[in-house]
């Protein structure tokens, strides 16, 4: 189109809801299941913003079988009386104008998740069929909406359905009485079917994320219970109940899965900061206006054992997945405090020599951190209708300073045990700071391997050829002995070999620098040659399998699982991609005698079961074999051409690879067998005593 052609009348202006549905994405981010589910929490929000207020202590969720959803209130129940500006009840209003609500300014909400007025009339914009029905003054309200339009649907006595016929109203909309209820009773009922012209023909309510919405929704309103109730599958109803009385507290207890350091340390505080907001006046002018706002503060955070971060922020109980102020603010006044503790206890904490000169950076104190923080503030500043990051500018002061205040107290409180964790935690920073310098110099020296680096990496390993990452093999063989008939069985020009002496440190119970200290562990790190714990980079691994090759005794699964339980510790990505495994060496080698058709052959089986299994069959297809059946304890009993036919020759091998479907399982599992607490593992040993083969041990 030429400019000549193109004029006013070629431009489209799209008003109302009519908006809403030409560009959905532009208010709940997807048409997917993600933009299903934003829906839904528009709806929730809402009502939690009530009991917020103080109003109704219960809502329940309820997903319906005809793909309905519907949410209830005991809060104060939307105005059912006539808006004057637009002649239009507060029902319809809230449902049908964008940017209509009680979150402008008016003192109806002190402190809210939603602020721009377009949660309700978007859901209803995306529904084929929406109803609400409102408690108030002594009776039940309805009325039904078909796409954003207000109407009557002919139900007749049956159930509700978007399929009935629909007559939109023509004169004038009308909000129908349709019960009576107790004149103290009040809520709110919304009850909607999403628009499957909208929304992709696979999105669905997801109930697992529901149940997790709903169970962080109560940890952040103490007293308010929400009760969630799956009822698609008529024959298999779930249904779950929420209510925490603790808080922000309880929510890090539940989050946090590794062993504590400290107590669940709670911080609260408050700001004010003023605000230059638009403010509508009586005769419908808008003009600008200085108000001072409050800012409440509520942080609760411990420190763990691991290394791994979980900080979770909130504004008004809307979570904000990507940050903003707030959280920036915390990160700056958590810094802050303990870079300042640290430097005042360096001569205890020895933090002298090269050491005194490196810096505290922020991930050495995040390590292990877990933490919820809660800001609530009257109309938030969000960036953009989903919420994800909060912009008020003057919130990261506040919660700066109110952090840094408050957990200055605590790490130079008085108290005995508060006293025991400050100083635990301050070496545990220290402890990470000199674990990231140390990986940053193993990485500087083992980047990947060429001519010049070959010379820096340990002398007993006796690498590859290959320089291709996918095609290389590490194998870390237990002993001397195995690494001599190892050296003879493996392909050179993509297996390389690294032993290890005896069992290497347990670092589910050694600190981080004995760990580093240790010249097994550090060897093991350094070959893979992509750093350790927070700093490990899988995109610089050297290997492309890393394969645990020990004997097939007690003593070499106890080798195994130490190796496990560095891999684990340290290098998880490795197992998360899926790039450790554990050889499978064979237990016995049958000898079946020759005949003049058929030649002498060797039989590899790798579990007590398979030769008992093995030898019925032999016995059935009448073959002879010798009687002393060979019992292989260690990998140094083989000839480098069994070894290789049977556990390293890729075309013949069998290799277990080692996986972590359940992290915090797994994380459970190497602390029953590896970690301090002795009596459950002692309880597990006693309980499987009785399977034990002892053939097995090698004594």
């Amino acid at each position: 189109m030429s400019s000549e052609t193109y004029s006013a009348r070629h431009l489209s202006v799209l008003e109302g809801l009519e908006a809403v549905r030409k560009r959905p994405g532009m208010y709940i981010g997807t048409t997917d299941s993600r933009g299903l589910m934003h829906c839904l929490w528009e709806v929730i929000d809402n009502s939690v913003d009530e009991a917020l207020g103080g109003h109704g202590a219960r809502i329940d969720i309820v997903l319906h079988p005809d793909d309905s959803v519907e949410v209830r209130d005991r809060g104060r129940g939307i105005p059912v009386d006539v808006e004057p500006k637009t002649g239009l009840t507060g029902v319809e209003v809230v449902m049908t104008k964008l940017h209509a609500g009680g979150k402008f300014g008016g003192g109806s909400y002190a402190a809210s998740g939603g602020l721009h007025g377009v949660g309700a009339s978007v859901v209803n914009a995306l529904s084929e069929r929406l109803d609400v029905w409102v408690d108030r003054g002594g009776k039940t309200h309805h009325m039904a909406f078909h796409r954003g339009e207000p109407g009557r649907f002919a139900d007749g006595d049956g159930e509700p359905s978007p399929d009935a016929a629909f007559s939109p109203f023509t004169t004038g909309s009308s909000l129908d009485v349709v019960g009576k209820v107790a004149r103290s009773a009040t809520g709110t009922r919304i009850r909607y079917w999403a628009d499957r012209q909208i929304f992709n023909k696979g999105a669905s309510f997801s109930y697992d994320d529901l149940l997790v919405r709903a169970r962080q929704t109560a940890f952040l309103v103490p007293g308010l219970e929400l009760v969630v109730r799956d009822q698609r599958d008529p024959q298999d109803p779930h249904e779950e109940s929420f209510r925490y009385e603790g808080g922000a507290k309880d929510f890090v207890d539940f989050n946090a899965i590794d062993p504590a350091l400290t107590d669940t340390w709670e911080v609260t505080g408050e700001g004010t900061y003023t605000e230059t907001v638009p403010v509508l006046q009586a005769n419908g002018h808008l003009v600008s206006q200085e108000v001072e706002r409050t800012c409440l503060v509520d942080v609760a955070l411990r420190w763990g054992t691991g290394y791994e971060t979980d900080i979770r922020s909130f504004v008004n109980i809307i979570a904000t997945p990507k940050g903003g102020t707030h959280l920036a603010g915390f990160e700056q006044g958590l810094v802050k405090a303990l870079r300042t503790q640290i430097t005042s206890n360096a001569r205890r904490l020895k933090l002298t020599g090269k050491d005194g000169a490196e810096r505290i950076e922020k991930d050495d104190i995040l390590a292990g951190l877990t933490a919820v923080v809660t800001v609530r503030i009257p109309e938030p500043q969000f960036e953009g209708q989903t919420k994800e990051v909060l912009g008020t500018g003057p919130v990261r002061a506040i919660v700066a300073r109110v952090v840094d205040q408050e957990v200055t107290k605590l790490l130079t409180s008085t108290k005995r045990d508060t006293k025991a964790q400050a100083s635990t935690v301050l070496e545990k920073i220290v402890a990470e700071m000199r674990a990231r310098v140390a990986a940053r110099k193993q990485k500087e020296i083992s980047r990947r391997k060429n001519a010049l680096e070959t010379s820096s990496l340990p002398a007993k390993l006796a690498d590859c050829r290959s320089n291709d990452v996918e095609q290389s093999e590490l194998f870390i063989v237990e002993g001397d002995s195995a690494l001599g008939t190892a050296k003879l069985a493996r392909r050179s020009d993509f297996q390389a070999l690294l032993p290890i002496r005896g069992k290497i440190l347990n670092v589910q119970k050694a600190s981080i620098t004995d760990m580093l200290h240790n010249a097994e562990c550090a060897s093991i790190i350094q070959v893979i040659g992509a750093g350790s714990g927070r700093t490990f980079d899988l995109e610089q691994a050297r290997y492309g399998k890393i394969i645990m090759m020990t004997d097939a005794d007690v003593d070499g699964a106890h080798i195994r699982t130490l190796l496990l339980t560095l891999v684990f510790r340290y290098m998880r990505p490795l197992v998360d991609a899926g790039r450790v495994f554990a050889a499978v060496p064979p237990l016995h080698r049958i000898e079946v005698s020759g005949s003049a058709r058929r030649p002498k052959e060797y039989i590899y089986t790798y579990s007590e079961p398979e030769l008992q299994a093995t030898l019925r069959d032999l016995k059935r297809a009448g073959r002879k074999y010798k009687d002393d059946i060979q019992r292989y304890k260690g990998l140094g009993e083989m000839d480098a051409d069994q070894l290789a036919e049977t556990t390293m020759d890729p075309s013949r091998r069998s290799l277990r690879r080692v996986t972590s479907a359940d992290a915090a399982a797994a994380e459970r599992v190497f602390e029953l067998l590896m970690g301090n607490d002795v009596a459950p593992r002692r309880e597990f040993i006693v309980a499987g005593a009785a399977s034990l083969d002892q053939s097995r041990i090698d004594a």
